[in-house]
């Protein structure tokens, strides 16, 4: 399997083990990556739902999760994401995660089935 990226939800899913979270650990056999913004995302799900920054630090290595900055070039995909992805109501961390993988030529792993319609050449797979 080539690279796959996880969105929040794909994330979220596999670290409290809600359905579709065995998806998760099977792409995590092969190299599973996350934006920073998506990344951020998990973050404050998780400190909102009680947990510290100590055991989230904790959990993620588990994964052998490759962290991608957030640059200018992705700003761009980002933004240029928005017409296309206008109509889905995509949210700017939807669009991050799609263009990290347009970017770096992976797929994407998401619980989200709205990203399903995005229609962007990139692979996307609902783990639900």
């Amino acid at each position: 399997m080539n690279e796959v990226i996880l969105d929040a939800s794909a994330l979220l899913a596999f670290i409290q083990q809600e359905p579709g979270a065995k998806h998760i650990e099977e792409a995590a056999k092969g190299h599973v990556a996350i934006s920073t913004i998506n990344l951020a995302e998990v973050v404050t799900k998780l400190i909102e739902g009680g947990m510290s920054k100590e055991e989230i630090q904790s959990i993620l290595p588990a994964l052998n999760l490759t962290v991608v900055p957030f640059d200018e070039e992705m700003a761009y995909e980002t933004a240029n994401l928005r017409a296309s992805t206008r109509t889905l109501g995509l949210s700017l961390g939807d669009r991050a995660c799609l263009a990290t993988a347009r970017i770096r030529k992976a797929s994407v792993l998401t619980a989200d089935k709205i990203l399903l319609r995005a229609n962007i050449g990139v692979d996307i797979r609902c783990i639900r």
